[in-house]
């Protein structure tokens, strides 16, 4: 909990909603007066309602982990036609060994579109089939494209198509750097496809919605026109997350602290 005596000295903000509905001038300190009026409202309000103390230590809880009844989860299961998960729900793929499995059946004309995709042109993660050929690409904050390709078209009928990603690395959370990675493609667990990408984005993609069978609003990569729909059967598509997360408490809390 902070301070009471640092809140009242450096965090209480003046607005003058009328002319700066969006509040983008800080008025308190050209204001004393009214600031600490209003200030005084405050504290009067609190008390009569019971809410004091007051903690200031919001955003740093948002980013600590909260207890649950439930089991830890490892493993997720999507189903395509489902609405986007925003980040703070979806899966957290980055900076540790993961892989992504999509049961699927391609019809006899073949098929193409996006299986599972998180994300933005501004970064995310996609992973679809082009041309035939099954690809995964690592939208890396529109710095770089790392892109790994199946070496065969996928055969038509029922199949198991699976991405992994396995860190061949640390991050560099402090200059913006997630870990790198070697990446792998499988086709009914045979090796069919695999690439190292140098990096990755080292906390979160903004935005970053989660959508299975579909990348809707803009896309991750060039290489497509979303939404991309895929064009054959998905039954299902599971995110697996096995390995230890990586995490950097003061990286996600300016991140937050920029998002206010």
């Amino acid at each position: 909990m902070r301070d009471r005596a640092e809140l009242d000295a450096s965090s209480w903000e003046l607005y003058h909603i009328d002319e700066d509905f969006a509040e983008t001038r800080d008025l308190a300190a050209d204001h004393r007066d009214k600031a600490i009026e209003l200030i005084s409202l405050r504290y009067v309000e609190a008390g009569k309602y019971g809410v004091l103390p007051i903690d200031g230590s919001a955003l740093a809880r948002m980013t600590v982990e909260r207890p649950t009844i439930a089991t830890a989860r490892t493993s997720y299961t999507f189903r395509p036609g489902t609405q986007s998960l925003p980040p703070s729900v979806a899966p957290r793929v980055l900076n540790r060994p993961h892989s992504i499995t999509a049961d699927v059946e391609i019809p006899g004309d073949g098929a193409e579109g996006v299986l599972m995709s998180q994300g933005s042109m501004a970064g995310g993660w996609s992973f679809y089939i082009k041309d035939g050929k099954l690809t995964y690409v690592h939208n890396y904050l529109r710095r770089g494209f790392y892109t790994v390709t199946s070496t065969d078209p996928v055969p038509t009928g029922h199949h198991e198509l699976r991405f992994e990603f396995e860190p061949t690395g640390k991050p560099d959370l402090a200059a913006g750097k997630g870990t790198p990675g070697r990446a792998q493609f499988y086709v009914d667990r045979q090796l069919v496809g695999e690439a190292d990408f140098p990096v990755t984005t080292p906390i979160m993609f903004n935005p970053g919605g989660l959508t299975c069978g579909a990348n809707p609003g803009q896309p991750v990569t060039p290489d497509y026109q979303a939404p991309f729909r895929f064009s054959g059967t998905i039954h299902t598509v599971t995110i697996d997350l096995s390995g230890e997360l990586i995490v950097d408490a003061d990286s996600e809390m300016r991140m937050h602290m920029a998002r206010q």
